[in-house]
């Protein structure tokens, strides 16, 4: 599955997604763009699921049209050690998400 690391994620968790392939906002050079934007980029080039922790993103964009599932991570903090704990329910949730879904994963 294709995923994408949104920019205020730490770029470490992508080792710990490394059954998939995942790449950052950043390495794809996307980064600044506004969240319509990126999600248009993002599914054009082939994602299939985009990862942050911009709790307020589904409130912003009509997520329900997009060809991206969302995975909203809620944590105290976007600081690794917050994220980590995260990471089971993250893999368990990539393979049943689909376009236009969104999922919020908490500890």
């Amino acid at each position: 599955m294709r995923v994408l690391l949104d920019e205020q994620l730490p770029r470490q968790l992508a080792r710990h997604l490394s059954v998939h392939d995942v790449r950052t906002v950043q390495q794809e050079g996307w980064a600044g763009l506004t969240n319509g934007e990126l999600l248009s980029r993002a599914a054009q080039a082939g994602f299939e699921v985009f990862l942050t922790g911009d709790q307020n993103l589904e409130y912003q964009q009509d997520l329900a049209r997009s060809r991206l599932g969302v995975i909203v991570l809620v944590a105290p903090s976007n600081a690794l050690e917050d994220l980590l704990p995260l990471i089971g329910s993250v893999l368990a949730a990539l393979p049943t998400i689909g376009p236009g879904q969104v999922m919020r994963v908490s500890a």
